[in-house]
């Protein structure tokens, strides 16, 4: 507390205007995925044998100190989240949203936004993850009003106060989250401009000027909101795993990027990066600067021995069933995000020959994987089973079905048809080969389908195995919903390709243009 009263006291010593100057660190996380436990360069499981080499980044135990000395570098400051905390490893699998509650608390997060994967196992274990967290979580743009797991605890905005001042955070999510998870028939999601400028106004109204926006949407759709809206100081974004820097050459814009008045940031994914913005508002709540950056990670953050400790204890029951060794692969097996939905990829390639090689003899001839389903790549070597779930951690099911040639081509479209925003619809396939151009207009990108070599029978019946989330509807594929002679309760698909992987050891990864881009 002297921080604060030696921070007032020597404000109330300056003249003019800068008494009335705020300064605020926000310290901030987005789509940590149950990375409880440090990750590799390719964001995957990494040794202890490498972590204690230096060769590991993130983990909580690291996130422990970084966000301590953080804190010690300021006297305000808040800590908080873009969304996504929950899937991702095994961790969540088995304690689903228990264990991230419990490092939440111990981190002393200040809010959080609802991401499409809190919605994951439907809204009762949202519910649970609510009631355990000792901050407010959020979402604007949806009524829950009729689902009754979450109508009277999951709010729109909030206020918090800091230094003496009040902050107002808002909570937005992706608007297709019907479509990315599982929220159930309950819940219906709006358009993020018009929520978050209602909840501005609401806020404003009420007297609070600095206002907050954690907005588990994606880069794009910030600088829409940003751009759209009037009175957001800050976005603090998530979903599209963006890196924002000043120093990365990786870096898909600035940190902070500037839309007007409003600061937007991110801070790629898993926990790799702390984001730690200092903003300074005048006495109307403006923001008249904006500064920082990312902190990495690394080796060079030490990991706190309790949480060390903790982890440990919570992965016991785990470790069976991670370290089997499952197969070789001869070279690392390229699961990047940035690949895996725009192009073909070797990991997509490796998990739809799996899914088809399964049911070959079901006459099956095609099978579609979502990119946004491969959640990291496989470093060469032995590869565990705890590598597979990392990359497949949604315990989805292999479906079969039947659908005609054009509503192939329709998925198809689907899948590529939002290629620019690095949707998780992009297909990643087998059996079948096409051709598209992201410069042509949304619906008609597709070209040259073959199916078995054969050019694409529009009116031919054709079996197709995906996932039970594709299955169903998700990413989009909606068109899949009323296909012939579904079954949505095969194996386990990270089950078929660790057999596949072991079936085919040493695993040598490739591609081989089945996904052409004009």
């Amino acid at each position: 507390m002297n921080r604060f009263l030696l921070s007032a006291a020597a404000l109330s010593l300056t003249a003019g205007m800068a008494s009335a100057d705020y300064t605020l660190t926000i310290l901030h996380t987005n789509d940590f995925h149950a990375r409880f436990e440090p990750i590799s360069k390719y964001d995957g499981p990494c040794g202890a044998e490498d972590n204690t080499e230096g060769k590991c980044f993130g983990g909580t135990a690291r996130l422990v100190n970084a966000i301590a000395e953080a804190r010690g570098r300021t006297n305000n400051a808040i800590l908080v989240d873009g969304g996504d905390q929950f899937q991702g490893t095994l961790f969540y699998s088995y304690y689903k949203g228990k264990m991230a509650a419990e490092f939440m608390n111990k981190l002393g997060y200040d809010g959080m936004t609802v991401g499409n994967h809190e919605f994951d196992d439907g809204p009762e274990v949202l519910a649970g993850f609510m009631d355990a967290v000792d901050f407010p979580i959020l979402m604007s743009n949806a009524d829950v009003s009729a689902e009754p797991l979450l109508a009277d605890k999951l709010a729109k905005s909030t206020v918090i106060e800091r230094g003496g001042e009040k902050i107002g955070l808002i909570g937005l999510t992706p608007e297709d989250t019907d479509e990315l998870a599982s929220p159930g028939d309950n819940i219906t999601f709006s358009d993020p401009v018009a929520a978050v400028q209602g909840e501005v106004d609401a806020l404003t109204a009420m007297g609070v000027n600095k206002i907050i926006v954690l907005s588990h949407s994606s880069y794009a759709v910030d600088q829409k909101v940003a751009a759209e809206t009037t009175g957001v100081d800050v976005i603090v974004g998530g979903h599209s795993n963006t890196l924002l820097s000043n120093t990365n050459d990786r870096a898909e814009g600035p940190y902070p990027t500037m839309v007007g008045d409003t600061a937007i940031v991110q801070a790629y994914a898993y926990g790799k990066y702390l984001g730690e913005l200092n903003v300074t508002f005048d006495d109307a709540g403006t923001i008249t600067e904006a500064s920082g950056e990312p902190i990495l990670i690394d080796a060079a953050v030490t990991e706190d021995a309790a949480t060390v400790a903790r982890i440990a204890e919570l992965a016991q029951p785990l470790e069976e069933i991670r370290n089997k060794v499952v197969a070789q692969t001869a070279e690392p097996i390229g699961g990047d995000r940035a690949v895996c939905r725009a192009v073909e990829c070797t990991m997509g390639n490796l998990i739809a020959d799996a899914m088809l090689a399964r049911v070959a003899d079901q006459g099956i001839s095609v099978a579609i994987q979502n990119g946004g389903g491969i959640r990291a790549s496989i470093d060469a070597g032995e590869v565990t089973m705890g590598d597979v779930l990392t990359v497949l951690p949604f315990q989805n099911t292999l479906s079969t079905f039947e659908v005609t040639g054009a509503v192939l081509l329709e998925a198809l479209e689907n899948g590529v048809g939002q290629v620019e925003e690095g949707a998780g619809r992009f297909p990643q396939v087998a059996g079948i080969t096409f051709t598209f151009d992201a410069a042509a207009e949304a619906g008609s990108r597709v070209s040259d389908v073959m199916v078995g070599g054969m050019a694409l029978d529009m009116d031919k019946v054709y079996g197709v195995v995906s996932n039970n989330y594709v299955r169903n509807g998700g990413d989009g594929y909606k068109m899949f919903k009323t296909a012939a002679n579904p079954y949505d309760f095969g194996p386990d698909l990270a089950d078929v390709t660790a057999e596949y992987l072991a079936a085919n050891a040493p695993y040598t990864p490739y591609t081989d243009g089945r996904i052409k881009v004009k």
